[in-house]
């Protein structure tokens, strides 16, 4: 296996309501990162989405893109992992680059969800839940994270409060970066005042629907040798992924995501790294809870005590374990197919020193984390800065 890095990111501002054709969204992220690698060439193209063949009505991404991003001719296809379709095809690329099959890929990460009404896209994004034994009967994600969040709160007897600390940082966070969706701070009191969208969740738990498209370029060794780019490089440490049963009724515990801590522990090992050793961790927060779960599953925290990391300010940019840098999906928002690569792209903008007002100081090591479903896919990646 071949030591893969990051040459280069491209990223569109995240957006609602944007009449913006898919394939176009997606050619400007992937010619921007191609730019920003100083590339012409590639072998692959892999592209992470989960709703366009029903949202758009048009399948056969990989294709489609690169004739739109002028790559005709090159290998392409789509990954399709629910919500870490992009984490997915990241996984992909890693595996081509790694395993000597292309010397040069660039990874795609694209989804456009506004276009259709409310009750359209929701009943197509429950599609990634165990369909028969849950979204067949009406559950959506937002009452699947109700179900996993009153657990929790039942459990632990938990402060209902302190999952505001969440919300509270991702949109800190959000305000400085231009490719956000939500550019405004939120209070503890906003957070409170909001509407309650199915018990305990309120509107501030939740991540919206929205369109993005994000992308990155990955080289072998030898060609991040010859970049010209003034700038550190970046290696992919570690690429791993697990999975779990995709109906929640079917796991060990509901409040352990152990396709979190399997995925987790196969990249600590791969990078030969602990949790202590990172500096900040770009996790799934579709839901308050989801974060607090991935802290907890990828060791940051004990069962139970994941809350607490909020309350201490250690997620902050200036604490111990820095999360939702740019405002994750909870406030940069959540483009389903493209997530896990806006998550790798803004990992890379850290480890290069490009993250400007966002940026984590002395940042070495990053992991980012894309979770599909209600924890049934997790692909996790390990960055490492290389000076």
């Amino acid at each position: 296996m071949r030591d893969v890095y990051v040459l280069g990111v491209g990223q569109i501002p995240v957006t609602k309501e944007k009449d913006e054709p898919l394939r176009e969204m997606a050619a400007r992220a992937v010619k921007a990162a191609l730019a920003d690698a100083g590339v012409e060439t590639v072998g692959a193209l892999y592209v992470g989405n989960m709703l366009s063949g029903m949202l758009s009505h048009q399948q056969h991404l990989g294709a489609l893109v690169a004739d739109a991003s002028g790559l005709r001719g090159i290998e392409a296809a789509t990954t399709e992992a629910a919500c870490g379709s992009g984490g997915a095809a990241m996984r992909w690329g890693y595996m081509a680059v790694a395993g000597g099959l292309h010397d040069v890929v660039v990874v795609c990460g694209v989804e456009k969800m506004t276009h259709t009404d409310r009750y359209e896209t929701t009943r197509a994004l429950a599609t990634a839940s165990d369909w028969p034994h849950e979204g067949a009967h009406g559950h959506s994600f937002v009452s699947l994270n109700a179900i996993i969040m009153q657990e929790y709160l039942r459990r632990y007897r938990a402060n209902r409060s302190l999952f505001a600390t969440f919300a509270i940082n991702a949109h800190h966070n959000a305000v400085t970066n231009p490719n956000a969706l939500f550019q405004k701070p939120i209070t503890i009191e906003k957070y409170e005042e909001s509407p309650i969208v199915q018990a305990p969740i309120r509107l501030y738990d939740a991540s919206p629907i929205c369109d993005g498209a994000a992308a990155l370029v990955l080289g072998a060794a030898e060609i991040a040798a010859e970049s010209r780019q003034r700038r550190p490089r970046v290696r992919v440490a570690a690429s791993a992924g697990a999975t779990d049963s995709v109906g929640i009724a079917g796991r060990r515990d509901l409040l352990i995501l152990d396709a979190i801590v399997a995925s987790t522990r196969k990249a600590y090992a791969q990078a030969g790294v602990g949790p202590e050793a990172i500096d900040f961790f770009e996790l799934h927060d579709a839901f308050t809870i989801m974060a607090v779960l991935a802290l907890e599953g990828a060791g940051f925290a004990e069962s139970g005590k994941g809350l607490w990391l909020g309350a201490d300010g250690e997620i902050t940019l200036e604490g111990r374990i820095p999360i939702s840098t740019f405002g994750g999906l909870k406030a940069r928002g959540h483009p389903v197919g493209g997530t896990g690569v806006y998550q790798l792209v803004e990992a890379y903008l850290q480890l290069t020193g490009q993250a400007g007002p966002n940026q984590v100081r002395e940042a070495r090591i990053g992991m980012t984390q894309n979770v599909g479903g209600t924890g049934a896919t997790v692909l996790t990646h390990i960055l490492e800065r290389v000076d």
